[in-house]
């Protein structure tokens, strides 16, 4: 039996897909000013104590929002309303908890292995190194979830990451006594990886500010022994410094992951992982910018080569979480089946979405 089509308005089809490229967008623009704010605020401490104070200013700064919009609740409501309780209350599933626990201790891992890195190999070797995350990404959920992606992803992959060894492959060193940092940034990669597909699992269980929170305050747990080990200053001595720590927290925590998390409720870990590729060119053109560093012509057709990647990417299914109806930038077509459905026809009058280009 056949059921009728019904056309979305341009509007209606377009928007979640729109919001979602423009969470991710705010995303990257928001982490690659960590670049220019943590070379900043390593003019007084180091990229450990950096992080720390990224991480339990970006915990404060959440706990206190969350404490004022439960006074604000209080102060709206009569005495015989029920307030609800903590919007960062932990969750009771114990699995919950644990991956909140485990996002911290990856993005913790990856920027404490990055920095680490950067002492150990040139800036070069960790950053191509570094920039590996999609490929971890797609065999990791090829491996362990059982995810399949097609060609049209793996090539918009392949030019994207090709791009990005474009820049630094001149500056790349290969020498036995690099290869410590260089398995440091192997392993950040490999950690920004799996945090992101944790990430893609709780993010369905759990609102973005509750994640962040717990995430931030788990990080500071993790990174806060390593600094007391490394020694320096554990917090910055002077207003600019503290300045670059909180504008890190705000704009490059709070704002910059809470997009990232935002965008995962449509697109797959992995795409979302090649997209971050256009981070150290974007992180490029602001030192360009602000600190008149050298910006090659190499560099401007890296980053066109980037785009062409992740458009190939982006115009792919697999771009999109493997376990939703793929949500495109195009007109949408819906066919929609009754409410009740015989159980042996279900898959056949699933709600189904084309695009029309």
């Amino acid at each position: 039996m056949q059921y009728p089509t019904q056309r979305l308005e341009a509007s209606t089809g377009k928007l979640p897909a729109i919001t979602t490229i423009v969470s991710l967008c705010v995303a990257v623009l928001s982490i690659a000013s960590a670049a220019i704010l943590i070379k900043l605020s390593e003019q007084e401490i180091n990229p450990y104590a950096t992080a720390f104070n990224r991480f339990w200013i970006t915990t404060a700064i959440l706990a206190a929002w969350n404490g004022a919009g439960g006074l604000y609740q209080r102060w709206q409501q009569d005495e015989y309303t029920v307030v609800s309780s903590s919007r960062f209350t932990l969750p009771s599933n114990v699995v919950a908890v644990g991956q909140l626990g485990l996002v911290g201790l990856f993005l913790a891992a990856d920027l404490m292995l990055w920095a680490w890195s950067l002492t150990q190999t040139s800036v070069a070797n960790a950053t191509l190194l570094a920039n590996l995350t999609p490929v971890f990404s797609c065999l990791g959920g090829w491996l362990f979830l059982r995810k399949r992606f097609d060609r049209r992803f793996v090539m918009g992959m392949v030019v994207a990451i090709a791009a990005i060894f474009l820049i630094g492959f001149d500056d790349c060193q290969i020498a036995l006594g690099k290869f410590a940092g260089d398995g440091a940034a192997l392993v950040a990669a490999l950690s920004f990886s799996i945090y992101l597909a944790i990430l893609e699992k709780i993010q369905t269980k759990l609102n973005t500010s509750t994640v962040l929170f717990w995430s931030s305050a788990s990080a500071t747990i993790v990174s806060l022994p390593v600094v007391l080990l490394t020694g320096g200053h554990l917090f910055p001595s002077t207003p600019q410094g503290w300045l670059a720590v909180i504008l890190l927290a705000v704009i490059c925590q709070i704002l910059g992951q809470g997009m990232l998390v935002h965008s995962l409720n449509q697109l797959s870990a992995e795409f979302v992982a090649l997209f971050l590729l256009l981070e150290p060119i974007l992180a490029g053109v602001g030192a360009w910018i602000l600190f008149s560093e050298q910006l090659s012509v190499l560099n401007l057709i890296a980053f066109a080569i980037a785009l062409i990647g992740i458009y190939l990417s982006i115009s792919s299914p697999s771009a999109m979480r493997q376990n939703e109806s793929p949500i495109y930038l195009g007109e949408l077509t819906v066919e929609l089946a009754p409410a009740t459905v015989n159980s042996t026809t279900e898959n056949e009058h699933a709600l189904k979405i084309a695009s029309h280009r």
